[in-house]
């Protein structure tokens, strides 16, 4: 998978921009604040529909204009791809591959993929739950389409079945009994299903995790990922039965894989708590850097892997180690402060004042 071009217009503060990108490495340099990170948030709304940092579709859209367009030529598997997405900034977006409307994102997803790494994935180490949950999820989305579909399934399910929950009022009447007894069936069925995936999705990937982590530290062997669901020894219908009266009560769903957590470990104690901002940092990369390996391994092609202002929180030589050991494919760092020792783009694009180009 290659992004050749990428063509702006409206889109934060690019008015019109239209750059090549390498196939191999391409640094985006500048000074802060002039637009570097919204050319990969670019590339990755292509490859997800959504926003790497959180931003809402609107706020993407230039101030004064209705929409943003962003625009990506490239190539998958030696045929031509073309991915056109058209950001309202009221109203209706849409995306087309090929000249074709995305109706579903794991069709855009599938189309062009991409894997970023940016400053918030600190948050994937030291955050709760909710981020590491996420991570898998999208992940296990990437790898297999049809999660998507389960996710989706479960989302639904505990929508409803919470809201049946506060319906309640903490009390087990018959007519509230029975429809709960057919939404607990429905969330046991998605989630042991979503539960085995991540389960199965955690034993591939950490040997990855743990061999990205140690190209980058220079140790490794103590990194250890595991998922444990609390309720999967008794299965997922018995321990709702089980918290009943507590979910009752608090009129909230307590049990399921939206409670489940992602532990990590250094040395035997939990990364979230005990390793240092670097180390947390390190992890966080490597989980990333494991991803990609995944997906290409898995795909056959090998993701665009984007890095936004990686360099600002690793010392040196963690920095260095970085450039050494990136994955095969396509990949695009922006950096602020240069690039570290051992880097070798083959193209280097600088960012000011709204207009980007080839550094001379």
């Amino acid at each position: 998978m290659q992004l050749d071009r990428l063509s702006l217009v409206d889109f934060r503060g690019y008015a019109a921009a239209e750059v090549q990108l390498a196939p191999g490495l391409t640094a985006v340099v500048g000074a802060n604040g002039q637009g570097k990170s919204n050319l990969l948030e670019a590339i990755g709304w292509l490859g997800g529909l959504r926003s790497f940092r959180g931003a809402v579709p609107e706020t993407l859209v230039r101030v004064g204009a209705a929409r943003a367009i962003v625009r990506g030529e490239g190539q998958r598997e030696g045929r031509a791809l073309l991915v056109e997405a058209e950001i309202a900034a009221g109203g209706r977006s849409r995306t087309l591959v090929n000249r074709q409307l995305v109706r579903r994102t794991s069709d855009a997803r599938d189309a062009l993929r991409a894997v970023v790494f940016a400053p918030d994935d600190l948050q994937l180490v030291k955050g709760g739950p909710g981020e590491r949950r996420r991570f898998l999820d999208d992940l296990l989305s990437a790898l297999d389409p049809r999660l998507e579909a389960v996710r989706g399934d479960l989302d639904r399910i505990l929508r409803q079945r919470g809201a049946l929950l506060k319906q309640s009022g903490g009390r087990l009447a018959p007519d509230i009994e029975t429809t709960l007894e057919v939404w607990d069936s429905r969330l046991a069925t998605a989630g042991e299903a979503l539960a085995d995936a991540r389960l199965g999705l955690v034993e591939d990937l950490g040997s990855e995790v743990t061999r990205a982590y140690c190209d980058l530290a220079g140790a490794g062997d103590d990194v250890v990922m595991g998922y444990a669901p609390p309720w999967r020894a008794a299965g997922l219908r018995a321990a709702l039965r089980e918290a009943r009266t507590d979910e009752l009560r608090r009129g909230v769903c307590l049990v399921g894989p939206h409670r489940d957590d992602l532990d990590l470990s250094l040395g035997g104690l939990p990364a979230r708590t005990h390793a240092s901002q670097g180390e947390q940092r390190s992890l966080a990369l490597a989980l990333r850097l494991a991803a990609a390996r995944r997906m290409a391994l898995s795909l056959d092609t090998p993701p665009i892997l984007l890095l936004d202002d990686v360099f600002s929180e690793l010392d040196p030589d963690r920095a260095s180690a970085l450039m050494a050991h990136l994955p095969a494919g396509q990949t695009v760092i922006a950096a602020a402060a240069g690039l570290p020792r051992g880097a070798s783009p083959e193209l280097v694009l600088r960012v000011a004042d709204g207009q980007v180009g080839p550094e001379p």
